[in-house]
């Protein structure tokens, strides 16, 4: 078990001091939704961005917050916990918000496709992923 309220946190995926948004991403989202279970993944790798960024990401959020709330407003409870990473680094957040029934009944995380090119033709991306941690 990992300290945070009671949370499972699989080992790689504890925060890093190295990963400051990966680390802002766990600690606001388990202080908002206080989650049974919590996964953060920084795909930023799997897409055209300098190597080390963190720009894209997958979380999966198990909480009992969720009880009774259709997955849009799921998806905006994790929104409004990110809402300053999503206004400034963090350009793509796929989200997977369970229920602990749900997440009991089907434990497993969405994989993410391939990047299909997006910014791979646009030389300036390390500029602006450079000013959106400035």
């Amino acid at each position: 078990m990992h300290p945070f309220s009671g949370q499972l946190i699989r080992p790689h995926m504890d925060p890093d001091p190295s990963r400051p948004v990966q680390r802002a991403i766990t600690t606001k989202l388990t202080d908002a939704l206080k989650p049974d279970h919590l996964e953060v993944q920084n795909e930023s790798h799997m897409h055209a961005v300098p190597p080390g960024s963190e720009s894209h990401f997958r979380v999966l959020v198990v909480s009992s917050k969720f009880e009774g709330l259709p997955l849009i407003q799921r998806h905006r409870l994790v929104n409004e916990a990110l809402k300053e990473e999503l206004s400034s680094c963090v350009h793509a957040l796929a989200i997977q918000a369970k229920t602990p029934e749900q997440w009991q009944s089907n434990p497993t995380v969405a994989k993410s496709p391939p990047c299909l090119g997006g910014s791979k033709g646009d030389h300036t991306v390390e500029e602006k992923l450079k000013a959106g941690r400035e």
